[in-house]
């Protein structure tokens, strides 16, 4: 039983940021993350539905995409919908991991999927990884109608959130913070993107990825609930134990890479 465990990968879609594709965040931006952690994840990357052209000097080949258009809301809807084929055609996933603007559109998921504004043909989204992905709806990006009730309460599900010391936009980045209950917090000392790791930043993301097969073991009807619940103590009582920066709300800082 415990081989069955520790061989399930969590499946995972791959949302890339404004400006970029699948294909980029695959081969430049996640090739920053070791390899064996890589693995422990099956990764799967899609293109968002609009091509743009470039805005500025970009060091790599187009085509370049964006989830949605800033001043069409009807672009929003129809990038969630299609959101939800991929989901269906390639699924299915255990969690969505979004970077930059892929990371805030992916924040918004849950939330509409729990108010059954959409993913409704699609099972619920067990976790998120948020890779630099500002609030919809701050400063930096406006929120769609369709999402503007997503974080009308916080959002109860596990949440990795990568967010850079030298961000521009990491206000907008903690207010996202703020939406979900308990979130895990990654900050790091580099800038906007997919960050290098150093040895804790690995084992931070490694423990997260643990925590969630953990998680769907149970869910699939794996381990007893009362080992689940040991588990869980010992996973709380190892957070308290790890030192990182004091934030003001409930959020676990597990490393400062």
């Amino acid at each position: 039983m415990g081989s069955q465990f520790s061989q399930k990968k969590p499946r995972i879609l791959c949302l890339h940021g404004h400006g970029a594709s699948a294909k980029f965040l695959e081969n430049l931006e996640m090739k920053r993350w070791p390899e064996f952690v890589l693995e422990e994840m099956d990764l799967v990357y899609i293109d968002a539905p609009f091509v743009i052209d470039p805005s500025r000097h970009i060091e790599y080949d187009p085509p370049y995409y964006t989830w949605y258009k800033i001043e069409d809301d009807q672009s929003f809807e129809k990038a969630v919908a299609y959101i939800e084929e991929q989901m269906i055609k390639l699924g299915p996933f255990d969690g969505v991991l979004g970077v930059s603007q892929g990371g805030g559109v992916t924040a918004t998921l849950p939330g509409m999927q729990r108010q059954g504004v959409a993913l409704t043909k699609v099972p619920r989204i067990k976790f998120v990884i948020i890779i630099s992905g500002p609030k919809l709806g701050a400063t930096t990006l406006p929120c769609p109608e369709l999402a503007k009730n997503a974080f009308s309460s916080p959002l109860d599900i596990p949440s990795l959130h990568i967010i850079g010391e030298r961000d521009k936009l990491k206000e907008d980045q903690f207010k996202l913070l703020e939406s979900f209950v308990n979130p895990t917090l990654l900050y790091h000392h580099e800038g906007h993107g997919v960050p290098h790791l150093d040895d804790n930043g690995v084992k931070m993301v490694l423990g997260f990825l643990k925590e969630m097969r953990r998680i769907l073991f149970h869910s699939r009807g794996g381990r007893s609930k009362m080992c689940y619940y040991l588990d869980l103590i010992a996973s709380l009582f190892c957070f308290k134990k790890n030192r990182g920066i004091k934030l003001t709300n409930n959020a676990r800082v597990r490393s400062l890479i």
